[in-house]
């Protein structure tokens, strides 16, 4: 038997590896763009899936698809959702703008596959790829739609439930370290006194933000381009079938999905993938810091600064016997800075809405996808691996507190600001102690053992 078989599309003939599901123009798209060796993510494929399965149920319901052939085009399609004809999608992520390729690559693979369970040859086109499975569409809307399902579903299956996770993980230890005192660090230096627990709560706070951002922000994914087919007029639909197969897939995947209100914005901008883009960045930048934070917190062991003790979890050197290092830190850290990466190519594509389409709509859907992924799974590791064994070495931080001088900001209601500058001046060159200074300068001990008490620091005074 031959290795291949032929097909035909409008260019001409194209040799079909003999089992492959896709069909002619796959065949051409792989031909053109051997580029990265990176297909379509599979969140994508899925809802790619989706989109085929609910627009031949609604060209049934309409009367525009035979029964026998949407009952095949749902079965297929139903395959191409749970993952199980992915190896028949090769196309490269670095294609055609418009993602025409992949949108023909599960045309031709829904056709053939339902062509096989109606007992037809692959190849013959008794299931017609554009004229049965693209019915009512063009990857004008299909694409774009399908990427806007993609990452609305992982954002809700993955990110934001880790995002939550992670919250409570900081809650919890802003609560486990609420009694501790630490030494306050502005611009690197020492300032006032800050409980640990306070310094805590406010990573959790971040995080809060990041997940309500994020929410909001990725709202515009649930306007679907689809109905608007090439430039946005809706030639070659069903009034109807919009609305109807867009209510079917909000169904089965309980996300509030709707028809754009304005397909003309819908499919020549790209600004709800911008700006979920921007917003995962924010989140990243924001776990940057918090994860930054407690790397430098907990430097040492012993010539750091060492508040902070993170939980082993490998050798940290190749050469240097007992060494650990924050690695699972040093993992998330990385991961925010490719999310920022991915958001600037994002922002650039946003940029190629020209006219009635964005043509860099493929990458797009690969960074996003990818950055919802990497954030997802960094922060499980960081929470699970790094902040859930995480431990305050609370000697450290008293020894640290107690040498600062920066506890003399307490003297100025008393003494004033140029007094008290003087004697933490004093106590730095001479080494003495503020309390000892500040005794010979004439502040009575009562009034130091109240103003020089941490814990009074970390809060208002009246």
């Amino acid at each position: 038997m031959s290795d291949y078989r032929i097909e035909q599309d409008s260019l001409g003939e194209m040799q079909v590896p003999t089992e492959a599901l896709y069909g002619a123009q796959t065949a051409r798209a792989l031909a053109n763009f051997p580029v990265s060796g990176m297909p379509l993510p599979r969140p994508l494929l899925r809802a790619l899936g989706l989109l085929k399965k609910h627009a031949a149920e609604t060209n049934q319901q309409l009367g525009l698809l035979e029964a026998e052939t949407a009952d095949a085009i749902i079965r297929a399609a139903g395959e191409v959702i749970a993952g199980q004809l992915d190896e028949h999608f090769p196309v490269d992520i670095f294609q055609t703008g418009s993602g025409t390729s992949s949108n023909m690559n599960a045309n031709e693979v829904i056709a053939n596959r339902a062509a096989r369970l109606l007992g037809q040859p692959l190849g013959s086109k008794a299931v017609h790829p554009n004229d049965q499975v693209n019915q009512g569409q063009s990857s004008n809307d299909v694409f774009p739609s399908a990427i806007h399902i993609a990452c609305a579903e992982q954002l809700h299956k993955e990110l934001l439930p880790a995002l939550e996770q992670l919250l409570q993980q900081l809650v919890e230890k802003a609560e486990e370290f609420k009694e501790i005192l630490k030494i306050g660090r502005t611009h690197l230096q020492d300032a006032t006194p800050v409980k640990l627990g306070q310094v805590f709560s406010g990573y959790a706070r971040q995080v809060e933000l990041a997940h309500e951002r994020l929410a909001v922000n990725s709202s515009g994914l649930y306007e679907l381009p689809l109905g608007g087919t090439a430039v946005g007029t809706g030639i070659n639909t069903h009034p109807q079938f919009a609305a109807t197969t867009i209510a079917a897939i909000a169904r089965e995947t309980c996300l509030p999905f709707r028809e754009a209100s304005n397909h003309f914005e819908a499919q020549g901008a790209k600004d709800a993938l911008v700006a979920t883009s921007s917003s995962l960045k924010g989140c990243a930048i924001s776990l940057f810091k918090i994860a930054n934070d407690i790397r430098f917190l907990a430097s040492g062991p012993r010539c750091g600064i060492g508040e902070l003790v993170l939980p082993t979890v490998q050798p940290g050197s190749s050469i240097m016997p007992g060494k650990i290092n924050p690695v699972m830190i040093e993992s998330l850290l990385q991961v925010c800075a490719q999310v920022a990466g991915n958001d600037a190519t994002v922002a650039l594509c946003g940029l190629s809405g020209n006219f009635e389409l964005n043509v860099m709509m493929p990458v797009m859907a690969h960074n996003t996808l990818q950055s919802i992924e990497l954030l997802s799974r960094a922060i499980r590791n960081f929470d699970e691996k790094c902040l859930a064994g995480l431990q305050a070495d609370e000697k450290r931080c008293s020894e640290l507190l107690e040498q600062s001088l920066a506890l003399v900001t307490a003297l100025v209601p008393e003494i004033g600001y140029d007094r008290a500058a003087e004697l933490a001046k004093q106590a730095h060159k001479t080494g003495r102690t503020l309390r000892e200074l500040a005794l010979e300068d004439g502040v009575a001990a009562e009034v130091l053992d109240r103003l020089l008490d941490p814990a009074s620091m970390t809060e208002p005074k009246a």
